[in-house]
């Protein structure tokens, strides 16, 4: 079959800057990522020194104030680079955005004494961070959480278990929620935790159908003491604070789900054309050529929806609707379009020989972090109709 290159997505960017970094990113794509996914993804392991890398280079804080190390780049041009990274590499992309996730109560919500103090390592001095509001009991219920913080002098002892932390037993700082106060959302208070404190255990990374070089985690806070100019915000403002970050933090998952459609849809476009049966290219036949186009419009409409959120956001308009319908419809199509494109390569698209396989796989993890599908569409029908009657 003939080698047909896929053409890099024409993207529409507000400055000359904004097209250097992308020029950037897909550099670092081209040699230091996509040649070593599918080795590295099969083997479990996780790409610290590209990590390294993209913080030398800047693109770990590009949202985020350059006082501070950030890039002060807008969300439509930082959600573009998630794009380009996961289409190389879903556990770096995603990995990007958690990192980001991470990074937003302290930019968002902490004094200028804890930014100046934390932020410059975070964002650009090679460390790299991890978000801690799930627990095993305590998922889409995320106000029901159970990980206690109790203020003792000049301190706070945490003291519980998170789970399905992305970067969990590897990350250098942690975005904690815990509980300080009664019971439902306005008893919870945010905590910036060293990855090193005393105390702090992972457990072993879970055993997942995709993404395995992303270590995916339970962490135990055993009597964990961070003093309390670590705690971020007022007390019991933590779960708004975990919300605000949700919103831009769906934005992330959202294009890193339209990534991974679009390195499906170049796939199976090189290989229809390609392969040739019953005298010609299997693209000529009607059935396939009109799965290809559904795979691209989708891919299409996906981005417009998350680059139409983002650009609510840069303008400091509300934007929470919107991003659960990004997530929603991103995550969505992806499934849809990496299930079409395993189908087009027929029996080497269910083959590791072919890369739609392991693109389908981490497809589906899409529909769920951050706020499962269904909450999504609860968050975007509480928009239209109002809160659910009791």
């Amino acid at each position: 079959m003939p080698d047909r290159a896929p053409q890099p997505v024409d993207r529409q960017l507000p400055t000359e800057e904004a097209r250097d970094l992308v020029a950037l990113v897909r550099d670092i794509v081209q040699r230091e990522i996509a040649p070593h996914a599918a080795e590295q993804e099969d083997a479990g392991r996780f790409p610290r020194e590209v990590f390294s890398l993209l913080s030398e280079s800047g693109l770990l804080g590009l949202p985020y104030d350059s006082e501070f190390g950030g890039g002060d780049q807008p969300y439509e041009v930082y959600l573009q680079v998630l794009e380009e990274l996961a289409a190389a590499r879903l556990t770096v992309g995603l990995g990007v955005s958690v990192h980001s996730l991470a990074c937003h109560a302290l930019a968002g919500y902490g004094t200028k004494q804890q930014q100046a103090d934390h932020l410059p390592a975070m964002l650009g001095g090679g460390l790299l961070g991890a978000y801690c509001l799930s627990e095993p009991a305590a998922g889409s219920d995320a106000a029901s959480l159970r990980t206690k913080a109790v203020r003792d002098g000049d301190d706070w002892v945490i003291t519980g278990t998170k789970a399905w932390i992305t970067h969990g037993g590897i990350a250098d700082f942690y975005t904690v929620l815990a509980r300080t106060g009664a019971e439902g959302a306005r008893g919870i208070t945010a905590f910036l935790v060293p990855g090193d404190a005393e105390g702090l255990s992972a457990a072993a990374p879970e055993k997942k159908m995709g993404m395995k070089g992303s270590p995916t985690a339970q962490l135990h806070f055993d009597g964990v003491r961070v003093p309390d100019s670590r705690r971020i915000g007022e007390e019991g403002q933590g779960f708004a604070i975990a919300l605000s970050a949700l919103d831009s933090g769906r934005l992330g998952i959202a294009a890193c789900a339209i990534g991974v459609a679009q390195a499906s849809l170049d796939e199976a476009v090189a290989y229809a054309t390609g392969r040739q049966q019953f005298g010609r290219p299997i693209a000529d036949f009607q059935g396939l050529r009109f799965m290809l186009a559904d795979m691209a419009t989708q891919i299409e409409a996906g981005r417009a929806l998350y680059l139409s959120a983002a650009r609510l956001r840069d303008a400091g308009r509300p934007f929470s609707k919107e991003a659960a319908m990004a997530k929603l419809f991103c995550t969505d199509a992806a499934m849809k379009v990496t299930t079409d494109a395993v189908q087009v390569l027929g029996g080497y698209g269910y083959t590791a020989d072919f890369p739609v396989e392991r693109l389908m796989r981490e497809a589906k993890v899409l529909q769920i972090v951050e706020g499962t599908n269904q909450i999504q569409r609860m968050v975007v029908a509480r928009h239209l109709a109002g809160p659910e009657t009791r």
